[in-house]
């Protein structure tokens, strides 16, 4: 539900401004203007603050992070934490970087030591398993590899496909050092030929640059490991490495103890320091006179009243609220604030996949709430698959929910969506497709003399598609005009009302046409098409009368919820008909297993993003417009 705005204008004493801005943070219900917008060029009253941290908030805070990032996390006792924090919260910038330079002080020199050596450790461990891997490849090559006073030894990695570039190299050797050299070459796997040249150590430096030329994977074993055979070589990177990964268990240790002294405090120093440097990242927004302050911002006309009686009790009057009164053209580009209901909130998430609604705008997400699910339910209708979508959203919602919030509001709309799916289940006498009236537990529900069994109505089934769609086009035309009126916009409401008799006159003529409806009903259809079609082309000319003809096309778009529908139950009736064939009774139950279990998932994806599109493509296009501000207060946690 739209949440009607007030501008509010909060006034006070200069030297209060700190303790304003830490109330309203605090508050967490203003969305915050730039004051300094309405200040004229030359204007010697009302200037940009002046005002800002009043301490190296900032420098401190990244010094902090990184000594969180250098310390293993460890859970953290909340009772602790609520200790520590009730500390550090009510102090001043001074006082607050004055506490997280002391922590750093004594922590950070040893820290980035261990962090170092740690690195350090770490690559040299690579390396190692690196030189390990090259030297079992060469191993073959060994006996041919000569030992020669004043010559090197460097071995080549080469791409079997791109072997050629070896007669390159060979080349570019006999003339770099006289022909004082060897090359052989053995393809040591299926993709890779290893290459091991010899030559006079006068020659180094050209040689490694040209062969650095050719892009190739040049090898270079540590000066330790030269001259002794790789057996030697692999029992020495064997033991460096059992050396190391002992040092680097102690470094771990190190740093775990001084994680379990300094955590707690690294954690919550972090947690404030956001929230301090949040808070005075604001005051470029404020106005100032040489004596007062001037804060500017939006406030939802339900939480004024709080926060001019906070404001006031806090500051004992030396700090006033107005509420401003605001030209419409202004109001217009107020931020939009929702507050939905608890079952509407989780189609927040889908809502807020396309631009943020312009104030006074209707609120599309109560109508997905509704419809959503209900068209979801049409297409399924299935209540065994009904109660799958259930458990596995629940289970999902258990296991991520806390962690990650679109998965959390996903679960939350398959949850709901799963009761509608249900009950139209239920209408359709389905269980697992025909399994339920297999086994006699259920049966197809019969209304007014016809069965609502979808294999047989599948006429009336796509007919009744096409009647939602009626109605949803209509509806969003409708609403179109509510919003055109609420703007005051004339020509968008002679569009909107235009739109709305044009299509309700083809349809009344079409369907009086075969007879669907009384032939009476002809006439007024065609008085409604020459009024309607004038409106359509007062409010939006040529381009709106054709749009006539692709909202007849959105209503037919509509006709997806039967073939998707369809889809699903045709589906699971081959699931049923494909296992009951089996000879052999567990493989046939594992059969239709399988092929319910794949429909479940396909039924949880493509009839969301079939009735996302509907709203989003058919239905939201004939009223919603969007492009406006979402409602973004000043409060705690917006740093994180």
């Amino acid at each position: 539900m739209l949440q009607k705005m007030a501008k509010i204008q909060v006034i006070g004493p200069k030297h209060d401004l700190h303790s304003a801005v830490d109330f309203l943070y605090n508050l967490g219900s203003v969305h915050l203007e730039d004051a300094t917008k309405t200040i004229s060029p030359g204007d010697t009253m009302l200037r940009r603050s002046q005002q800002g941290p009043r301490a190296d908030v900032a420098s401190v805070l990244i010094r902090v992070n990184g000594m969180v990032n250098l310390l293993p996390e460890l859970p953290v006792h909340e009772q602790l934490k609520a200790q520590i924090y009730g500390d550090l919260r009510w102090k001043n910038d001074e006082e607050l970087v004055a506490e997280a330079s002391r922590v750093i002080g004594e922590l950070e020199a040893t820290t980035k030591e261990l962090a170092t050596r740690k690195s350090d450790i770490e690559f040299t461990l690579t390396n190692l398993n690196h030189y390990e891997q090259v030297i079992e490849k060469l191993q073959p090559l060994e006996s041919q590899i000569p030992i020669l006073e004043g010559f090197e030894v460097t071995v080549i990695l080469i791409n079997r496909q791109f072997k050629d570039v070896l007669d390159i190299i060979r080349s570019a050797l006999v003339e770099i050092t006289h022909n004082q050299f060897e090359l052989m070459s053995a393809d040591i796997d299926d993709v890779t030929t290893a290459a091991v040249t010899v030559f006079n150590k006068n020659s180094s430096d050209q040689v490694h640059s040209f062969i650095w030329s050719q892009n190739v994977n040049e090898v270079r074993l540590p000066s330790e490991f030269l001259g002794k055979p790789f057996d030697e070589v692999l029992t020495l990177v064997e033991q460096q490495r059992k050396q190391l990964a002992a040092e680097m268990d102690t470094i771990n240790e190190d740093l775990t103890e001084l994680s379990k002294q300094w955590h707690p405090e690294l954690a919550v120093l972090k947690e404030v320091l956001e929230d301090r440097n949040e808070e005075l990242s604001v005051f470029s927004k404020f106005g100032e006179t040489d004596f007062t302050f001037v804060i500017t911002g939006w406030v939802p006309k339900k939480q004024l009243k709080k926060a001019r009686e906070g404001l006031k009790e806090a500051f004992k009057g030396r700090v006033i609220v107005n509420d401003l009164i605001v030209p419409k053209e202004e109001r217009d580009n107020a931020p939009s604030f929702y507050d939905n209901p608890r079952l509407v909130k989780p189609f927040e998430f889908l809502s807020g996949l396309m631009s943020a609604p312009r104030y006074g705008e209707i609120d599309p997400t109560p109508l997905m709430a509704v419809f959503f699910p209900i068209f979801f339910g049409l297409m399924v209708g299935d209540i065994g698959y009904g109660i799958c979508i259930l458990v596995f959203a629940l289970f999902v919602r258990r296991l991520y929910g806390e962690r990650i919030n679109a998965l959390k509001q996903l679960a939350n709309i398959m949850i709901i969506s799963s009761f509608p799916t249900m009950f139209f289940g239920y209408l359709y006498g389905e269980f697992f497709g025909n399994y339920g009236q297999m086994m006699g537990w259920i049966a197809p529900v019969t209304i007014n003399g016809m069965t609502l069994d979808r294999m047989n109505m599948i006429v009336p089934f796509l007919i009744f598609s096409i009647a939602i769609g009626a109605f949803m086009i209509l509806l969003g035309l409708c609403l179109g005009m509510v919003n055109a009126v609420r703007r005051r916009h004339k020509k968008l409401m002679g569009e909107k009302a235009g739109m709305l008799l044009s299509i309700t006159g083809i349809l009344l003529v079409l369907l009086a046409a075969v007879a669907v409806i009384p032939v009476l009903l002809l006439y007024p259809g065609i008085v409604m098409l020459l009024i309607g079609i004038p409106l359509v082309f007062y409010g939006g000319g040529i381009v709106a009368a054709i749009d006539i003809m692709s909202s007849l096309t959105n209503i037919l778009s509509y006709a997806r919820i039967m073939a998707i529908g369809m889809a699903s139950v045709v589906l699971a009736l081959v699931a049923n008909k494909l296992g009951s064939s089996m000879s052999i009774l567990a493989v046939g139950i594992l059969v239709a297993v399988l092929l319910h279990a794949v429909n479940v998932v396909l039924c949880m994806f493509s009839p969301s993003i079939q009735s996302l599109r509907l709203h989003v493509v058919e239905f939201y296009s004939k009223f919603y417009e969007g492009g406006g501000r979402q409602y973004d207060p000043f409060k705690r946690g917006t740093a994180k």
